[in-house]
């Protein structure tokens, strides 16, 4: 989860699905709060983490950049600015349980919640 995303949704998410290993950046575990763009792709590749965040101005800019250097990413979830809490929850257990392995790889897909 990405920083500036509210620590609720990691919290109602491991609550309702205790087996999602949900990281938050600045929790500790997760790159610090603050840590550049290209520093979280790189800790995303190697802990195989997707990234779930609302950043839409430089984050694409930074997964071009990871890419063209032949890395990878398992994959970002771009979520709208504004949103339902349990809107989102919904669909991010809907995917966790639904996505394929490797089917969101190098991509930033953007979700589209109904309100």
């Amino acid at each position: 989860m990405d920083e500036n995303l509210s620590e609720v949704i990691g919290e109602a998410l491991h609550s309702r699905d205790s087996s999602i290993p949900v990281r938050v950046i600045g929790d500790g575990i997760a790159p610090p709060t603050g840590t550049e763009d290209p520093d979280i792709l790189v800790w995303l590749e190697e802990y195989g983490f997707v990234l779930v965040t609302n950043n839409r101005r430089s984050m694409p800019v930074h997964l071009s950049a990871h890419l063209a250097d032949d890395r990878h990413v398992p994959g970002i979830l771009q979520v709208p600015e504004q949103f339902r809490i349990g809107a989102l929850v919904d669909h991010l257990l809907l995917r966790y349980g639904a996505s394929l392995s490797g089917e969101l790889e190098d991509f930033i897909t953007y979700v589209h919640l109904d309100e």
